[in-house]
């Protein structure tokens, strides 16, 4: 992980601790850096997160999905029989 510290110089316990944080307030993403912006008695952190690979999700016969996989024999023949419109 990327740490740029701006300002005043602080320890490495004390970002660490800021890491620590950042991992509780942000459970379920990764966290690939982290600006310390520190301004006397006041800081600032802004956390940078790993991107979050993105699923294609379309409506079919009203329902919102993914992949088709979950679907029955019905729902699956609804699919494809419908009508494709091309953009």
């Amino acid at each position: 992980m990327k740490v740029n510290v701006l300002g005043e110089q602080i320890s490495q316990q004390e970002i660490d601790a800021y890491i620590d944080y950042g991992r509780k307030k942000y459970t379920g993403r990764e966290i690939t850096g982290m600006d310390v912006t520190v301004d006397g008695e006041y800081v600032d952190l802004k956390y940078t997160f790993a991107d979050v690979p993105f699923d294609r999700i379309r409506r079919i016969t009203g329902y919102l999905v993914g992949t088709l996989d979950r679907f029955n024999n019905g729902k699956r023949a609804e699919e494809r029989d419908r009508v494709k419109h091309s953009v």
